[in-house]
């Protein structure tokens, strides 16, 4: 067939350039398939063969470790296809199809371009012109043949990897705390600082309910957390480090630790989105739980068992801040008891929390509002429904007290243990190194200095190591490294017995009181009527109960006069003044709306406001000589009755021969006229002063 090509080079394609591409599409093919690599480079000969001259030869390699699949990041063949498009181009060789292109839509591409620029295409069995239609058909024979080749091997392997994985028998990267024994099984890390950081981990999180508590917990001791190298020349280390947020979710979210072997937990889409670049292997996506297609259960030993880890799965869901209308969200450290708990009782979504004046809780259903527009559906302080709501609580706990108190009492002291140990093991690795180091010092030549002087630098390293890791377990708090004593159980159980004081305690956080009432209860339901808001509350168990507490007061409502003062004040107005009855009301022990004490200005300002008559007024305008409701007259109306001045009674007042009263100094006098006095003290005629210019 080489022979029979030869009427087709003619002599415009030996004056244009000879195109060599060479392929490999993995890095392992390029180090281990060298022959396939020589015989690419081989077709530098065929194309001295065909006529064209060496310096016209131009070889293009640099797509090796790339897959045909597709033509992106392949700079080797897009500066084929523009060299073809520029007509620099005589003839373009390769080994076969599938080197230049597996994908049709590529190889359609450069063979169209070729037949427009009359270039050639040179392969092991022969020379063909895509302008031929002859040509063009058996070279879009082989480019198919080379797209479904590629797609033969895929589902070859895939299918020889799904079969072992529906036995399972597919290996995986195991993840940290669990391993491969010699015969293939997955077992528990042998490891034992390893195993009990693992599950540390997962203990932490059924104690605080949340993935953060868990990394605020390790860092707050100062534990470390694992992680086993797999493959390369570190295969099977153990590197330790602080632990991360995602490592936890990591952990809480592979059902491997549960005992489970799982495949399919991923899928790769190819469809691309827009603003994304084009990739060859797609993306992965998590699938969800149910459509798992490859489980086995009890398949190796675990750290929890499967109903724990969905019992994990169902509080890292709840945890979650998306969609918060539908979630509780983790337990958090503000004073808001019932965060994430309470819904609406109008609308039925989840109440959101707003904290005002000194840290008080204020629980608002302003999604409708944010969202739509509308009106906010309810808003009222906490402090009142929070309080009722705990007082059921702790009445519900009062026939368990002794298991809650027992309970804290092991919590306490498997915390405290837990990290003691945990401290021990890394004393004791760190123990062994300085020991390895120490053997291997001592098992070389002394005279062999250059390895000599290595190893007992490791050795002082690790010595230096060790000293600091001691001094960081000595400075740590005791309380942390410490069990609970005989005569502190003692106390806690009696504390116990007293559970409303043990809540309201300081050292208990408000996370703490969180997470304890959301064992029991699962949501509030809040609906205000009137001067009174009903509470459903709904327990862990389906039952329901009904509470109700008083509507918090607005703030005007807050400051407005009580009843029983303005009450007061209609009974004593008639026969008292205002500043009688400022001192009466505040020797009674009534408060005003703002608190502090009644003055006459303020008992004055609330007669107006929810208009009260007075019957003994403090200024005598408007009353003639007419008596107030006390029986008093003014200076004036008695100077009128007795016929004399106004300087007159006042010396008689100051002489003690008539009962006045005043308010306050110069302030007018109100006089209690008897008949003796009028008898007494009148004067036949008034006596007229004479004027005088």
């Amino acid at each position: 067939m080489v022979k029979l090509g030869f009427s087709k080079v003619e002599a415009k394609h030996l004056a244009r350039q000879a195109l060599v591409y060479i392929r490999q599409s993995t890095f392992i093919q390029v180090r281990d398939n060298i022959g396939s690599t020589m015989r690419q480079y081989d077709l530098t000969q065929r194309a001295l063969e065909l006529g064209w001259p060496e310096p016209q030869i131009r070889v293009i390699d640099q797509d090796q470790a790339h897959s045909g699949a597709t033509s992106v990041n392949r700079d080797g063949f897009q500066l084929v296809v523009a060299e073809v498009g520029l007509q620099h181009i005589g003839a373009v060789f390769c080994l076969e199809a599938s080197r230049l292109a597996r994908a049709n839509s590529d190889w359609y591409r450069l063979l169209e371009i070729c037949a427009l620029t009359d270039t050639l295409v040179v392969d092991e069995d022969g020379i063909y012109d895509p302008g031929d239609y002859n040509d063009r058909l058996l070279l879009g024979i082989k480019g198919t043949m080379s797209e479904a080749e590629l797609h033969w091997l895929r589902q070859r392997l895939l299918g020889g990897k799904l079969a072992k994985a529906e036995q399972g028998q597919l290996r995986m990267r195991p993840p940290t705390g669990l391993v491969y024994d010699p015969t293939g099984q997955v077992v528990l890390d042998p490891d034992e600082e390893v195993h009990h950081a693992v599950a540390l981990v997962f203990s932490l999180f059924d104690q605080h309910r949340s993935a953060m508590a868990v990394v605020t917990h390790f860092k707050k001791h100062h534990l470390r957390f694992p992680t086993r190298l797999w493959g390369g020349v570190q295969d099977g280390e153990v590197r330790w480090d602080r632990l991360r947020h995602a490592r936890v979710l990591s952990m809480l979210h592979n059902p491997a630790y549960a005992g489970v072997y799982v495949y399919g937990r991923t899928q790769t889409r190819r469809q691309v989105l827009p603003g994304e670049a084009p990739r060859i292997k797609g993306r992965q996506r998590q699938v969800a739980q149910a459509e798992w297609p490859i489980v086995h259960h009890q398949a190796h030993g675990g750290y929890i068992s499967w109903e724990q880890f969905l019992q994990n799965q169902q509080q890292l869901d709840d945890n979650r801040t998306f969609h918060p209308d539908q979630r509780r969200g983790a337990v958090r450290e503000g004073t808001a008891l019932l965060q994430g708990l309470v819904l609406c009782g109008v609308c039925g979504r989840r109440m959101s929390v707003r904290y005002y004046g000194q840290g008080i809780p204020h629980y608002q259903c302003n999604q409708a509002h944010t969202r739509l527009g509308d009106k906010t559906c309810q808003s009222f302080r906490g402090d009142g429904v929070e309080a009722a709501v705990a007082q059921c609580f702790l009445e519900a706990l009062c026939p368990a007290q002794l298991e809650v108190s027992l309970a804290t009492l092991d919590f306490i002291e498997v915390q405290a243990r837990q990290v003691e140990q945990q401290w021990k093991r890394r004393l004791e690795r760190v123990d062994y190194e300085v020991d390895l180091a120490r053997r291997r010092f001592l098992s070389v030549e002394p005279e062999n200095r250059l390895v000599a002087r290595t190893l007992e630098r490791d050795w002082n390293e690790r010595l230096t190591e060790a000293e600091q890791l001691r001094q960081e377990y000595a400075a740590l708090p005791a309380r942390s490294l410490r069990l609970v004593t005989a005569e502190e159980r003692q106390a806690i159980l009696a504390l116990a017995q007293d559970l409303p004081q043990l809540w309201q305690a300081p050292s208990t956080t408000n996370a703490q009181r969180k997470q304890l009432l959301r064992l029991l209860v699962k949501d509030v339901t809040l609906t205000k009527q009137g001067k009174l808001i009903q509470i459903g509350l709904r327990w862990q168990t389906g039952a329901l109960t009904a509470l109700s507490a008083a509507r918090p007061l607005r703030a005007g409502e807050a400051v407005k006069t009580p009843p029983a003062v303005l009450d007061r004040i209609r009974a004593l107005s008639p026969d008292h003044s205002d500043t009688q009855i400022a001192r009466q009301l505040n020797l009674e022990g009534f408060k005003p709306g703002r608190n502090g004490q009644f003055t006459r200005g303020k008992i004055s300002w609330i007669r107006g406001a929810y208009r009260i008559p007075t019957g003994c007024a403090d200024n005598p305008v408007g009353l003639g000589n007419q008596p107030r409701g006390d029986g008093r007259y003014s200076a004036r109306a008695v100077a009128e009755l007795l016929n004399v001045t106004v300087s007159t009674i006042a010396d008689w007042c100051e002489a003690g021969l008539l009962d006045s009263i005043q308010a306050t100094p110069h302030a007018p006098r109100w006089i209690k006229l008897m008949p003796e006095d009028i008898t007494r003290l009148r004067k036949p005629k008034r006596r007229r002063w004479l004027k005088y210019s």
